[in-house]
């Protein structure tokens, strides 16, 4: 991790944000900075368990500490679906309540068949806010949450320096699908999108109602803070919206 451009965000941030939050990071790895996560009693949204993160706790989670089989599938610990998976995300059977988030168990199993599986590192993977990242930290993506204005500026941002419209992806996924399933699939391609999430009604009430996220893999992020004072941020126009931000 270059603290060069830990610190230097920091500061853009500050000086265009106020005092929003500031975003997580992950990436996969053992380190003795971060707290283990403990499996819960019985079953847990790791959206919901992020929030320590989002208050400065770095945590790591090894396979045996996510609670959810839909988390450990987007986070790359297992591949494996749960015996009628495609009737619980869909219309339910007579043992399965279904959720209904598609219409058919049929789409459910195509899109399970062409999902992409996340090639997952060495050791648990690591929850950091920036902040709390060190110099041996390789971030893989950082994660935003944010509110309508704020969100409207990192959207702005990662369409910047793009010619075709679609610099900004918002797949069909799980909550934490959103921040680590395909934030990761797009650091590894050729020219990385930001990934715009938390539509997941599941995972809703794990945050406030007025929040959404945006997920930036590292590489891309690396030339977005890089160009933020080029930007409308110095505009008369952003400093409007900044103004409202801050009340």
């Amino acid at each position: 991790m270059d603290i060069a451009l830990r610190d230097r965000f920091i500061a853009l941030w500050e000086k265009y944000f106020g005092s929003e939050e500031l975003p997580i990071a992950f990436f996969f790895g053992d380190d003795p900075a971060a707290a283990p996560a403990r499996a819960p009693g019985g079953h847990s949204c790791i959206v919901c368990e992020l929030a320590r993160v989002r208050k400065g706790e770095s945590v790591k989670y090894a396979a045996e500490a996510v609670a959810c089989g839909g988390a450990k599938r987007y986070l790359g610990f297992s591949g494996q679906i749960m015996p009628g998976f495609e009737y619980f995300l869909s219309c339910g059977n007579d043992r399965i309540e279904g959720e209904r988030y598609k219409r058919t168990p049929e789409i459910v199993r195509e899109t399970q068949r062409i999902m992409r599986r996340v090639p997952v590192g060495d050791g648990p993977i690591v929850f950091k806010r920036w902040d709390r990242l060190a110099a041996a930290d390789e971030p893989l993506a950082v994660v935003f949450f944010a509110k309508p204005d704020v969100l409207s500026g990192l959207f702005t941002l990662a369409n910047f320096d793009r010619v075709e419209p679609e610099a900004v992806t918002a797949p069909f996924a799980a909550g934490c699908g959103s921040i680590v399933h395909y934030p990761y699939l797009e650091q590894m391609s050729e020219r990385p999108r930001a990934v715009l999430g938390m539509f997941d009604p599941s995972a809703r009430p794990c945050v406030p109602a007025g929040v959404l996220t945006i997920a930036f893999p590292m590489k891309r992020f690396t030339e977005v803070v890089g160009f933020m004072e080029e930007s409308f941020l110095v505009t008369g126009t952003w400093k409007k919206v900044r103004a409202r931000i801050m009340k």
